[in-house]
């Protein structure tokens, strides 16, 4: 199989448990380190799918890898190829289909649950999960949900927080998490944790549910994620 790409735009921010679904599923993968200032390659016969990791920058920043993956993201797109969009990621999908983002009500931080929009029409992707679940959320910025796109997700502080169309899922929290990632995390951005908006966790909570809330979160990942997996084409 052709291996999938990934996007890593900040070091903290790989692709965590979709790395370990990856591999017991024997699929192989690269991880482009724009951190690193890799630059975005536009060719996509030599891939299965595309992943596009978070970050702490705005999909408004202007930065010329977010005008090239972007480019990549549409040119994919017609293809119908599998993608991945993980918060930043999903930022940079919805602004590839023509959707602008921008800044939400405040941050949202920490575990709370995501709920199915329509338990019915979910394209596959939730089957088998309760109408709600839990997930793990770090962003301050939203999209709008794209023309033909099928609107999947919400939780209590946004309204917009996945869709799908075709083989892309868009996902605005974070699925991809483990518990070590959590603590990095809240010890590398104390200052989002404090900023004292209703919709951050505060950290006492927010760490004491980080190891039981990580393995619900690892549960759903291995339905969520492994749906995405078996699109991948030869």
């Amino acid at each position: 199989m052709k291996p999938v790409r990934v996007f890593r735009h900040i070091a903290c921010e790989g692709p965590g448990y979709l790395g370990t679904l990856l591999d017991k599923q024997q699929v192989p993968y690269e991880i482009i380190r724009i951190d690193d200032n890799q630059p975005v390659p536009q060719s996509l016969d030599d891939v299965s799918g595309l992943v596009f990791m978070g970050g702490s920058m705005s999909v408004n920043d202007p930065l010329d890898w977010i005008s090239d993956e972007v480019r990549l993201i549409q040119a994919a797109r017609q293809q119908d190829m599998p993608m991945l969009g993980v918060c930043l990621g999903s930022q940079l999908i919805a602004r590839a289909l023509g959707i602008t983002v921008g800044k939400g009500t405040g941050q949202e931080i920490g575990w709370a649950k995501v709920h199915k929009v329509q338990p019915q029409q979910a394209d596959g992707w939730f089957d088998g999960l309760d109408d709600q679940f839990m997930a793990f959320h770090w962003h301050g910025e939203t999209f709008s949900i794209p023309p033909g796109a099928s609107h999947l997700l919400r939780s209590d502080c946004y309204a917009n927080q996945a869709f799908s169309i075709g083989n892309t899922l868009a996902l605005q929290f974070h699925l991809e998490m483990t518990a070590d990632m959590v603590r990095e995390w809240v010890a590398l951005y104390q200052e989002d944790v404090h900023c004292g908006h209703p919709c951050v966790l505060a950290e006492d909570s927010l760490l004491a549910e980080t190891d039981a809330s990580a393995r619900e979160l690892n549960a759903v990942a291995d339905v969520v994620l492994n749906n995405w997996i078996n699109r991948l084409s030869a």
